[in-house]
């Protein structure tokens, strides 16, 4: 019996060139990374009432509070004390958000130290709708001392659902 000899030949080290991988790195990562959308995230804080507070709201002489209806038909701005201050037809069929912004700052300027805001939404209402409201009460762009600056209206904002009646 012949025994069989295996004879192994050494394969000389081969070296991994990368040069071509590193050069294809420098050029895409710059790239990938100017051209990311990178995501933002806002929180918006809202002020919802406390749990059993509706029979402490009772009292003779409650605190002044402002409130915007989001009806169908347009938006109310009114108050707890004096009742409707400026009701907001639709413009073109949809929402005018500037006069709202409009009178909420003739209003801010009566009543300076006022921050909070009540918006009441009818059931069905788009979200877009509530957000434009929450935009237009919050802030509004102003020139101050030469700069466009973005001035506080009612940054305190709470939300509800809006009455079933056409009264508030």
């Amino acid at each position: 019996m012949a025994s069989r000899v295996r004879i192994r030949r050494k394969h000389p080290a081969v070296e991994l060139n990368i040069t071509a991988f590193m050069n294809l790195m420098v050029v895409l990562v710059p790239f990938l990374l100017m051209t990311a959308v990178f995501t933002h995230i806002t929180i918006l804080d809202l002020n919802l009432p406390k749990p059993g507070n509706s029979k402490a709201q009772n009292n003779k002489n409650p605190p002044f509070e402002l409130r915007v209806t989001i009806r169908k038909n347009g938006l109310i701005l009114s108050d707890n004390k004096g009742g409707v201050i400026k009701q907001i037809p639709l413009r073109k069929g949809e929402q005018n958000y500037p006069v709202l912004k409009q009178v909420l700052q003739q209003v801010k300027a009566r009543f300076p130290d006022k921050t909070n805001l009540t918006i009441l939404s009818e059931t069905n209402t788009p979200y877009d709708q509530l957000i434009q409201v929450m935009d237009s009460a919050r802030s509004f762009r102003t020139l101050y001392q030469g700069e466009w600056v973005n001035a506080e209206l009612f940054p305190d904002i709470s939300i509800g659902d809006a009455p079933a009646g056409r009264k508030q």
